[in-house]
């Protein structure tokens, strides 16, 4: 058992020790440990933008629709499926340098950029 928040959270089959801390009134579904894990999740967008990342697409004035974000992020998931660690995602005229396994975007241009990308073992074009 752990306490976040002041509250208790519980495995979720620990049936006895729900039970008793039902009984003591200590306790609350919505404190479980998989319900705040899910709420977390929900919480948390599925790729990162490193402060390099945010600073080139400022800089550059590039910007993402939630559509291209989605493509984004079906490139990392392809690209994962295939074994690549680094990978250059290009959605339309923007390309990313992501880091697979983290799903951190490192970097960011446009077609106005240089085009030569180091540090990569993969590209993939969504």
């Amino acid at each position: 058992m752990r306490i976040y928040n002041n509250n208790f959270i519980l495995p979720e089959n620990s049936s006895k020790s729900k039970q008793t801390l039902k009984n003591s009134g200590n306790f609350d579904e919505a404190n479980s440990f998989k319900s705040i894990f899910n709420n977390r999740l929900e919480e948390n967008p599925s790729i990162h933008f490193s402060k390099h990342a945010s600073m080139r697409l400022n800089d550059r004035n590039v910007s993402l629709s939630s559509e291209q974000i989605k493509r984004v992020e079906s490139g990392i998931n392809k690209a994962s499926q295939k074994g690549i660690n680094d990978s250059l995602v290009l959605v339309d005229d923007i390309a990313l340098v992501v880091n697979v396994k983290n799903k951190v975007v490192i970097t960011a241009m446009n077609s106005d950029n240089e085009n030569i990308f180091t540090n990569i073992d993969g590209a993939v074009i969504v």
